[in-house]
């Protein structure tokens, strides 16, 4: 049910994305991410729906209608899980979470990975750096998230204490920018 309820959000986002193929803005060049290119001209919508590693996120994202968020003008700071990342969770919590009864939960879980403001990796090591070894940012869901350095890993520490690390950071978006993490946070 969940693999087909995937593959057919996915469908949706590329169709509502529109289709991938300009250049990368600020490079020249595009960055990957689960083996497709990211452009900085796309928005996290039009971006997202190609990378094999976020299926799941992309799904989630359909089912909880948030799609057209992630297309407006931003700009968003996301933390972007992997399908790696929702495997971790306990087993029947992805399918329950995408059912329609479960809508208003799956939003409150998806737009605390979603901080209303543009930050790179080099902001929030500053930020970090500046409040003497942790930053504290408000998600969009309204709770808090914990910045922290872990060696030259970027953090992200949640309400229940559970920590992210940021595997890929800095994929820019014309409307914010994406940080992939293995872990999903929960509020």
């Amino acid at each position: 049910m969940l693999q087909s309820f995937i593959r057919s959000a996915a469908l949706g986002l590329v169709i509502a994305g529109g289709v991938v193929g300009a250049s990368h803005a600020q490079s020249g060049a595009s960055v990957e991410v689960g083996g497709a290119p990211m452009y900085a001209n796309k928005t996290i919508a039009e971006n997202a729906p190609n990378a094999s590693n976020l299926t799941t996120l992309v799904a989630a994202v359909k089912a909880a209608g948030l799609v057209d968020t992630l297309n407006g003008a931003g700009p968003f700071t996301v933390f972007a899980p992997t399908n790696a990342a929702f495997e971790k969770l306990p087993a029947g919590t992805v399918d329950t979470l995408v059912k329609p009864e479960n809508k208003a939960m799956l939003t409150k879980i998806l737009t605390y990975h979603v901080v209303p403001a543009k930050a790179t990796s080099e902001a929030a090591m500053k930020m970090i750096k500046d409040d003497g070894g942790k930053h504290v940012v408000k998600t969009v869901e309204g709770e808090s998230l914990t910045l922290a350095m872990k060696g030259d890993k970027l953090t992200v520490t949640d309400a229940k204490g559970n920590v992210a690390t940021v595997t890929q950071a800095d994929v820019m978006q014309k409307n914010g920018v994406v940080h992939v993490i293995d872990t999903v946070l929960m509020p």
